[in-house]
């Protein structure tokens, strides 16, 4: 789950990581309004989406007036923005975050993610900060450091420094990135974050630090604990199938591929794309139905695959282990009645109950496909959409 910038800064504010001051603003007049609380005299009108490299876009202006503030409002809210991290489409804009400008001296960047080879928290820091950090670390990879933590004994003063010193920082600086990276480290831990990052985190003319940008993705799994953090969720943010898929308890992804693909388990789901790509055809779906699924999910997930327009047939491949094969063939001769399929379907079927489910599905009526392998029902759902 990600969340907006200006949600992140309220949390790094909870962690005493030092912010600019800056409130939200759904309308025009909400954001003058706040450029009025705030007082200027330099204003920056942001807008909020889920996606990086927004000043690039046009979707981060300074001003120096309240007209000013008024006037890139109204250009920047329902725009539709465009970064390397959207794609083409771009994301509309709907909110705004109206902040103090801040005295820019030398920008850094710091964030932390969770590495699961070394089972490690990792701490990654750079002396070039405000910039795409993919492009510096495919330019100048030296220019980055990382430091690993032990979720046992957490992030100490020393290490704290070493990571300081090694992006440049001096003097009493140091001292302040000490605390700001160990409070930073705490906020990561505490929330369940699976990344945190901050770029830049400014250090102003008197030697300050300063995050002028937050980012945060969460863990979904750690969520239940946290439904302070769950406020925060925008919807307008995500794909609408998405959200759709979760209220079944589907574990959905969009793709940009024309064959549907429904399946219980995640590695096999990823199996099942890699297959299917391997003969030829392209993935519309990551969906994982679970070890649980009932007639109503297995219904609700054929209704999500073909609102795509670009689903031109459907694989269904299932390993019947806890899920019984007879129970997946009762959902998918219901689905395929309830939508009124009109695309090809290939059903691939083994484990418990494989033949009660596969003669259920020849007695349908229903034209399915029917495979053994994964291979035999790649080929044919491959053939069947040409």
């Amino acid at each position: 789950m990600k969340i907006h910038e200006y949600q992140g800064k309220e949390i790094l504010r909870q962690f005493d990581v030092p912010v600019p001051r800056g409130h939200a603003a759904f309308t025009v007049d909400e954001a003058v309004e706040a450029a009025q609380k705030l007082g200027g005299p330099v204003w920056v009108v942001k807008a909020q989406i889920h996606a990086g490299g927004r000043g690039k876009g046009g979707g981060v202006k300074v001003t120096k007036t309240l007209e000013g503030v008024r006037e890139l409002a109204g250009q920047i809210l329902g725009m539709q923005l465009k970064t390397h991290q959207t794609g083409p489409e771009g994301q509309k804009v709907r909110r705004l975050y109206i902040e103090d400008g801040a005295d820019i001296g030398r920008e850094f960047y710091v964030s932390l993610v969770t590495d699961r080879a070394s089972q490690k928290v990792a701490f990654i820091a750079s002396s070039e900060g405000g910039m795409d950090i993919e492009e510096v670390a495919h330019s100048t990879p030296e220019k980055i450091v990382t430091e690993l933590i032990d979720p046992l004994t957490g992030l100490g003063d020393e290490q704290a420094a070493k990571i300081a010193r090694a992006i440049g920082m001096e003097g009493h600086t140091v001292d302040q990135a000490v605390t700001l990276f160990k409070n930073l480290y705490r906020c990561y831990m505490e929330t369940d974050a699976s990344l945190v990052e901050i770029n830049p985190l400014n250090r102003d003319s008197k030697g300050n630090l300063i995050a002028l940008d937050a980012k945060f993705n969460f863990d979904a799994n750690a969520l239940y604990r946290h439904p302070e953090i769950v406020a925060y969720r925008d919807l307008d943010e995500e794909d609408p199938a998405e959200v759709e898929a979760s209220k079944f308890d589907l574990a959905y992804i969009s793709l940009d591929g024309n064959i549907g693909c429904l399946v219980n388990g995640a590695g096999l789901a990823m199996a099942t794309m890699d297959t299917i790509k391997l003969f030829g055809g392209e993935p519309a779906n990551f969906l994982d139905v679970g070890g649980g699924a009932t007639t109503e999910k297995v219904t609700e997930a054929f209704k999500l695959m073909l609102k795509n327009p670009d689903v031109k047939g459907i694989l269904v491949n299932i390993f019947g282990g806890i899920m019984k094969c007879d129970t997946i063939a009762e959902g998918v001769i219901a689905a395929s009645r309830a939508v009124n399929l009109s695309v090809p379907l290939v059903v691939r079927m083994k484990g418990t109950n494989e033949d009660l489910g596969k003669k259920m599905l020849a007695e349908s009526g229903l034209p399915i496909i029917a495979a053994n392998t994964m291979a035999e029902a790649a080929t044919k759902i491959v053939e069947a959409v040409k």
